[in-house]
């Protein structure tokens, strides 16, 4: 049985694309806020990493089930953020029922990269104010801030003044947002190191091992592939679609963030559900989401059409498409 076709909401050439508005950045005595440093996120992000360095070691006499397991805990968290935080509540790019935003919902715990509401607030503002002072990794600071400085600084005021504007009355308007905002520190806490931990040893794995590899190792290594689609991806790859902007075309990010590192297309048409125009290659998310269209969990995919692809391309591309798309296809 294939997927039914439910593309009901073709984007037309008419639409407003990813285009900045650039604000007025807050200055102090001419110059720009100084950097105050999170002293608690420092240590806590240098923990975590020496950890995650710990648990490298560990994999060696780790159990073959256990490395199965943290390549199952790295995509489901992942996918919480991709299908689940950007791709559905951020961008609304496809719709989905009620169960699927339950499991969602739930796996996006497992990522523990905020709740669905701020990261979805958070990610507005960057689309909107890209490469600004309003945007919360703004990649012109540099690879190391985009990457993750951004977390270890109180942020611009710009940041918080532009990110009260936005509107997401959409995303608190669903319940499964809600419960998941009024649950989301003992449900983060519960499936980002407990369930992981815990599940290895029903095949006699040792705690230490679980909880490093697992936990630890499978949280920094999803920390850090979402973090290159914010630095990497803005700074190093092609611009077949607008040349005009930072984000680009990253295959090694793609595969790493399930398919989130066709960015120069991502931040060129922001609603269109897969991202890209190479279809589940590189992009495990767009398979899982139309996996879900096909079981009937997910519909009303927006997908940009060919001709408004090919017109923009020659509008504003860097002239790469065509070699591009022949290497990717």
């Amino acid at each position: 049985m294939a997927p039914r076709n439910d593309f009901e909401h073709p984007i037309h050439e008419g639409v407003t694309t990813d285009l900045p508005t650039v604000p007025s950045p807050i200055v102090l005595d001419g110059k720009a806020p100084p950097l105050q440093i999170v002293w608690r996120n420092v240590v806590v992000m240098s923990l975590l990493h020496m950890g995650a360095v710990y648990g490298l070691l560990l994999l060696p006499s780790a159990h073959v089930y256990t490395l199965l397991w943290v390549v199952f805990c790295y995509t489901m968290s992942a996918l919480g953020v991709t299908a689940g935080a950007h791709r559905l509540w951020a961008h609304r790019a496809y719709k989905a029922r009620l169960p699927l935003r339950i499991f969602l919902a739930i796996i996006n715990c497992m990522s523990l990269q905020n709740d669905i509401y701020d990261w979805s607030r958070d990610h507005r503002v960057h689309h909107k104010y890209s490469e600004t002072p309003a945007d919360p990794h703004n990649a012109k600071r540099g690879f190391f801030f985009a990457h993750i400085g951004w977390l270890l600084v109180r942020k611009h005021p710009d940041v918080i003044t532009k990110g009260k504007q936005i509107d997401l009355s959409d995303v608190l308007n669903d319940p499964v947002v809600r419960v998941q905002r009024k649950l989301y520190v003992p449900s983060a806490l519960l499936m980002c190191f407990i369930v992981p931990t815990l599940v290895p040893r029903l095949w006699g794995e040792s705690l230490v091992t679980a909880f490093f590899t697992s936990a630890i190792l499978r949280y920094v290594l999803a920390l850090n592939a979402t973090w290159f689609v914010n630095s990497a991806a803005h700074m190093w790859g092609n611009k077949p679609y607008d040349k005009f902007i930072n984000p680009s075309q990253n295959f090694p990010v793609a595969f790493l963030a399930l398919g989130e590192g066709w960015h120069n297309y991502h931040h060129t048409f922001p609603y269109d559900y897969a991202t890209s125009e190479v279809g589940w290659k590189v992009n495990p998310t767009t398979v899982f989401i139309d996996f879900m269209a096909w079981l009937g969990l997910a519909y009303d995919r927006k997908k940009v059409s060919p001709n408004v692809v090919r017109a923009r391309v020659s509008r504003t591309g860097d002239g790469t498409w065509e070699k591009s798309a022949q290497a990717v296809f």
